[in-house]
């Protein structure tokens, strides 16, 4: 027998989309049972600059008290709310088996009666950055946060807010994903993260409502924003680049995969291009036109994120300083492969190659004094892993490689 769990803690007296909420959500409890096993949707406030402020916290079943657990930030877009955003955008199911908790925050109405996150447009005054530091404190003081693991994504003005954390709350937020979102100008000329940021970009070529090659005023270029980290985290300028298989051919768009890799503390920036997409949430279970289905948005930002603490990649070796030297570098190639990995060395003498999994275990080691080294993946798991090669003068360089694509 399903066990259902629905707990509302200190909902708001007077508000009246508390209400408007809950009964909403309960029906789809009654019309939907399978939708909620122990999970706890919890509607819940904080009171911040004199301001009460809404939020929809998810807690898996699978939580453990002592266990410090990862916390995603899930940012509705500019018109919408929290509860749309916890179905659309949908990370519940991801949550369920990976175990993190997310909160759906909730923007407040502007000077025309909508619902908005103040990432710098017209001349809203409301302090989201504050209130985000200000939630995340509330909600660790009733469950156990990693906070060392607190990411934010979003939809649209989500995916704006999420940028401005990354750039103002930099201190408590390890990486940042967008879907359909940008940055303002004003945002992008200021920006000063205090750490190597991972950050991802998922949007529609065809974006009619934040356009991909931006607008004068108000939104940047999506490139300019992806070239902005790849040069903020000193990662390599030339991107990887894939075509996502077409596995759903009536969708009327495919997908490009662009990874640029070798970051600082191995941090990386990934920008998934809907040719011909609009402005959607690819994979969403609601069908709306211009949706992709060739890629889950919310499966991609939780695999990206679970890489990343804000120390850099989970596993990235700590204690070697990265030379990017000419005398020391080396090539590696094909990159990313299935097959062969060849790495060409641009020095000379006795080298030692150690190649380290995502989460720091070391896969392969071996010495030679060759100018070119090449090794089987084959039988490797799929996924990004640290080359590092030390000359004779103990000198140490590390490069990325990515097996499967």
């Amino acid at each position: 027998m399903n066990i259902y769990r629905f707990t509302i803690r200190r909902l708001a007296k007077n508000t009246v989309m508390h209400y408007k909420v809950f009964f909403t959500f309960l029906f789809g409890l009654i019309a939907c049972p399978a939708m909620v096993n122990a999970q706890s949707t919890i509607y819940d406030t904080i009171t911040h600059d004199a301001i009460e402020r809404d939020f929809i916290l998810y807690v898996p079943s699978t939580y453990n008290a002592a266990v410090a657990t990862p916390l995603v930030f899930n940012f509705h877009g500019y018109t919408s709310n929290a509860f749309e955003q916890m179905f659309y955008g949908d990370f519940r199911s991801i949550a369920d088996t990976a175990g993190f908790i997310i909160v759906h925050p909730q923007g407040t109405l502007d000077a025309t009666g909508t619902t908005h996150f103040n990432v710098g447009w017209g001349a809203s005054t409301v302090d989201d950055v504050g209130f985000t530091s200000a939630l995340i404190d509330s909600i660790a003081e009733d469950y156990n946060i990693d906070q060392e693991r607190v990411y934010s994504t979003g939809m649209s003005n989500g995916g704006f807010m999420s940028f401005l954390l990354a750039c103002e709350l930099s201190d408590r937020i390890a990486a940042i994903a967008s879907v359909t979102g940008s940055t303002t100008p004003a945002t992008l000329s200021s920006c000063n993260p205090q750490h190597p940021t991972p950050f991802m970009q998922i949007h529609g070529d065809n974006d009619g409502t934040v356009p991909y090659n931006g607008s004068i005023g108000w939104t940047e270029p999506i490139q300019d924003i992806v070239n902005f980290w790849v040069n903020y985290n000193n990662c390599s300028t030339s991107a990887i680049v894939n075509t996502v298989p077409d596995i759903n051919t009536t969708d009327g768009s495919t997908v490009e995969h662009y990874l640029y890799v070798n970051g600082d503390n191995c941090v990386e920036v990934e920008h998934y291009k809907v040719l011909n997409g609009d402005h959607t949430w690819p994979g969403t279970a609601f069908s709306f036109p211009g949706t992709n289905y060739d890629i889950n948005a919310s499966e991609k930002i939780w695999e990206f994120f679970s890489k990343y603490d804000i120390n850099g990649e989970i596993g990235c070796p700590v204690g070697i300083e990265e030379e990017k030297h000419p005398e020391n570098s080396f090539v590696v190639f094909p990159n990313p492969t299935s097959d062969l990995a060849f790495i060409r060395f641009n020095t000379s003498g006795p080298k030692t190659i150690s190649i380290y999994d995502i989460i720091g275990n070391l896969v392969h080691s071996h010495k030679t004094t060759d100018e070119t080294f090449s090794f089987s993946v084959v039988d490797w798991a799929n996924g990004t892993y640290n080359i590092q090669v030390i000359d004779k003068h103990g000198k140490a360089s590390i490069q990325r490689l990515l097996i499967g694509g």
